[in-house]
């Protein structure tokens, strides 16, 4: 059952790579993997994305605002990375394999962005905004000491980060993947 779903996954997927064009989207996988590099050598990097993931998180806030602290305080995060996984749906729906492994690559910063969050709960010394100068709180600082697990912040950050780069990984591998069906179904017609 699951082999079958797998198989009809990768046959829809080379499908799709059919006809397309490969070489911007070769600029953009080489971008996601400086993006990778970067992450994994300095925790304070920030690509392009952001902002964007910033003002998302911050949506997030607002967005769980009247389910009680505790989920206003984790709706920055939630949001954070639920957009991008919510639009690797939408990218499927859409038969667009490519925006799939792109949108891989954004939830990987997300999850990166957040790992440094996660690293800085009991220290607090990372800059914090508020967009509309409410008071600011350290959201995992506060989550993590309600849940009395915040001696483990490191290793929850440590967690975060595989997941970022099992996250960029998928985007990099399949996404190479993609160009290379590209490549060789122009080949065969």
């Amino acid at each position: 059952m699951q082999e079958s779903i797998l198989t009809s996954l990768r046959d829809e997927a080379k499908e799709w790579c059919r006809g397309r064009i490969p070489y911007l989207r070769i600029i953009l996988l080489i971008y996601f993997t400086y993006v990778g590099i970067r992450h994994l050598g300095n925790p304070m990097y920030n690509s392009w994305f952001k902002p964007l993931n910033l003002g998302i998180h911050e949506c997030g806030h607002f967005a769980f605002i009247w389910m009680g602290q505790f989920l206003y305080m984790a709706g920055g995060t939630i949001l954070q990375l639920l957009v991008p996984i919510v639009s690797i749906g939408m990218f499927y729906k859409q038969s667009d394999f490519f925006a799939i492994a792109v949108c891989f690559g954004w939830l990987s910063t997300n999850f990166f962005d957040v790992a440094t969050y996660v690293a800085d709960a009991r220290d607090m010394s990372l800059p914090l905004v508020s967009p509309f100068g409410a008071e600011i709180m350290h959201d995992w600082n506060y989550l993590l000491g309600r849940m009395h697990l915040l001696q483990y912040d490191a290793t929850i950050a440590f967690l975060v980060r595989c997941c970022a780069v099992i996250s960029m990984l998928i985007c990099l591998i399949f996404g190479t993947w993609l160009i290379w069906q590209m490549f060789t179904s122009s080949e065969e017609d």
